[in-house]
């Protein structure tokens, strides 16, 4: 790894006008042409933010603060799985993860807008790149709050690689997909908290898509107004670095101070904000953050904006 995980297009840089997400079998709920509604709320025996009196975030807290843009990393793959639920069959912690996604400027929720979340399995490896290895291994010590050095060469397990698009290689896509955001702009996904690779503090990749359509097939069209990453504090990853399969990933740790992508600044940075029980971390975790954003910008997913009238494209990585 060259320190920073600076995202360069694909050289087969696709249109955004020709992007679609691709509906999941029949656990995917998707929005008619004719004017449907994705069915918004809770996953089964979960009460909604709404019923709760709360929501993923206020207003308050993160208004004309843009939410940090960061590189997408070179392992995003477009027109992915349209669903909430992305765990598949991957071992971890329960992580319910409720994004608030809100126009930077007017404080307004950002309704229909489709969020892309991926991130890699508590061993390190991102779905699409087995081949290229694992940042875990089995039996060892969990790692402690001091990696033992700071990051250097290519993390094995899928996440940096200098960067530059790598294309899929396998068919696998657990721990990816994309969902609606509601009339209050919240979307809700089930997954596990991720586990950490050589060069990089634990993180979740997103994207926030917008101006497209929802029709019987998808999501297509549109511009992608953010690109960022959702990061977790110090004592949550050491907490879960006690519970298995975590406990088996012998590869050093990068902490969130020494990431050298975070930006340091908090909840404007994609800092979580995490609900759990103390000394029961295992049982489940709630990550919730409201998202300013900039809907009439375009990102191309370097940290950089595409300036107005420029053609916008989706890199994958």
């Amino acid at each position: 790894m060259t320190g920073q995980e600076t995202a360069q297009g694909p050289k087969h840089k696709r249109d955004l006008t020709r992007r679609k997400v691709v509906a999941a079998g029949a656990g995917a709920v998707v929005a008619a042409g004719v004017g449907g509604a994705f069915a918004a709320g809770a996953f089964a025996g979960e009460a909604t933010t709404a019923a709760k009196g709360k929501t993923a975030g206020t207003a308050g807290e993160a208004c004309y603060k843009l939410t940090s843009e960061t590189t997408e990393g070179p392992y995003y793959i477009d027109a992915d799985k349209l669903r909430r639920d992305v765990t598949e069959d991957q071992e971890g912690i329960p992580l319910t993860l409720r994004l608030k996604v809100i126009d930077s400027d007017t404080c307004k929720p950002l309704a229909n807008a489709a969020v892309d979340i991926w991130h890699c399995n508590a061993l390190g490896v991102y779905s699409g790149y087995e081949s290229m290895g694992s940042g875990g291994g089995g039996g060892g010590t969990p790692p402690s709050g001091t990696p033992t050095g700071p990051p250097t060469g290519a993390p094995p397990g899928g996440g940096g690689g200098g960067g530059v698009h790598e294309e899929p290689t396998d068919d696998e896509r657990y721990l990816r997909g994309t969902w609606r955001t509601d009339r209050k702009g919240e979307v809700v996904f089930r997954t596990v908290f991720p586990g950490w690779y050589q060069g990089r503090c634990v993180h979740i990749h997103t994207k926030v898509h917008v101006n497209g359509t929802w029709t019987d097939a998808g999501y297509e069209g549109g511009t992608t107004c953010h690109t960022g990453q959702l990061f977790f504090d110090e004592a949550s990853v050491l907490a879960t670095a006690e519970v298995a399969p975590y406990s088996t990933n012998t590869t050093a740790r990068t902490t969130l101070d020494e990431d050298t992508i975070y930006p340091g600044n908090g909840t404007e940075g994609g800092l979580l904000k995490l609900n759990y029980k103390k000394g029961a971390i295992a049982k489940g975790v709630v990550a919730t953050l409201t998202m300013g954003v900039d809907p009439e910008a375009t990102q191309d997913g370097t940290g950089d904006s595409v300036q107005p009238g420029a053609s916008a494209s989706a890199s994958a990585g």
